[in-house]
């Protein structure tokens, strides 16, 4: 074997290991992840961090549309990620 069939092995390994990928790849473009069953929870005193806003814009969020989805464990109060951001999205709390 000379350099250059050598070479050339390493070429055709190479762009057979990419096809693979992008193959494989391709098979899941379609389908999104699945999210998580549990729930990620967030304080009512983290809130803030996770959507960019002031402690009282939060607040004032909180206290003029009270129907955040909540769950209150032990005297703390906590927000479903998901749910809580599905409820700011929706047109539910903009109607007055």
């Amino acid at each position: 074997m000379s350099v250059v069939d050598i070479s050339f092995f390493w070429i055709a390994v190479g762009l057979a290991a990419f096809g693979y990928f992008i193959g494989d790849g391709l098979k899941n473009f379609s389908k999104p992840p699945k999210k998580s069953s549990y729930p990620h929870l967030i304080k009512e005193k983290d809130l803030h961090l996770y959507f960019n806003l002031s402690k009282g814009e939060v607040e004032d969020l909180l206290n003029k549309y009270n129907g955040a989805p909540r769950i209150e464990l032990k005297g703390t109060t906590y927000y479903p990620y998901q749910q809580f951001i599905d409820w700011l999205s929706s047109n539910d709390i903009y109607k007055r």
